[in-house]
């Protein structure tokens, strides 16, 4: 490949092949250059290759975990978000098995199966990850999972995107525990909790008041409060209460007569 540079000092790609030239004798007097104008080719070439370049800078410092695996399952793409969050380095990482290597174990069979689609066509959006760090930590990743194609269409492996959800996870876990904590208080509470919902039926029902009616938490649930455990006579001013505190009239110190299995 030569660069001409052209009378308006523009350059121009030739492919060129090179022959030598002889005289009627056989001796070389000078070469002859048969040549193709590669120069638009060559300029889509540089154009692609700068792209290119550009892509897999967004890729390697985008703000989003990025990681990809092969058609065997095996690390491809390792961006430096997904290091920085697992610990793991780009060099580190390449070439192991991603599941195996990166998913907590509990998981690792529907994240194959959701690599496996992938890899048959087959995206799967906003699932969720659990991978072990380095320092063997447990990081949440939402995930988007993508195909991955060459120029002749032919899958070649998968890409995901992810957004680190550990935060947000942990203070999920965190709410749900604390809900856990509160069940268990209100069940074993040594005073009788109950409630109703907007509809007047029991929809909670703890120990302490299982054991004093006699009615199990099966038998009273969804059954109308009055009109079933209180006494008639109190039944118009209980529900009175009752409809007063679902319109955010609150009432203390009311004295209820219940009616025992």
């Amino acid at each position: 490949e030569l660069e001409f540079c052209t009378k308006s000092n523009e350059i121009r790609y030739l492919l060129v092949n090179a022959t030598t030239r002889r005289d009627p004798d056989g001796n070389i007097v000078g070469v002859v250059g048969v040549a193709q104008d590669v120069t638009e080719a060559k300029e889509h070439d540089r154009a692609v290759a700068a792209m290119a370049r550009e892509l897999r800078q967004l890729v390697d410092t985008a703000n989003a975990p990025i990681f990809g695996i092969d058609v065997n399952g095996n690390v491809n793409e390792w961006n430096d978000k997904t290091a920085e969050i697992t610990g793991f380095s780009y060099e580190e990482a390449m070439s192991r098995p991603l599941v195996q290597t990166f998913i907590v174990p509990k998981l690792r069979g529907s994240v194959q199966e959701v690599m496996d689609n992938a890899l048959l066509g087959v995206q799967t959006s906003n699932y969720e990850l659990e991978f072990r760090t380095k320092s063997n930590e447990i990081r949440y990743l939402l995930v988007n999972s993508t195909t991955r194609r060459d120029a002749n269409n032919k899958i070649v492996g998968v890409v995901g995107v992810a957004q680190d959800v550990t935060e947000a996870a942990k203070h999920d876990r965190a709410v749900a525990a604390m809900a856990n904590e509160l069940r268990q208080l209100v069940d074993t509470a040594n005073a009788p909790i109950f409630g109703i919902d907007v509809d007047g039926n029991a929809n909670e029902w703890n120990n302490k008041t299982a054991e004093i009616t006699g009615f199990s938490n099966e038998e009273a649930m969804n059954l109308p409060l009055v009109e079933t455990f209180i006494v008639e006579k109190l039944q118009k001013s209980v529900k009175e209460v009752m409809d007063n505190a679902i319109r955010g009239i609150k009432t203390s110190n009311y004295e209820l007569e219940f009616c025992t299995k």
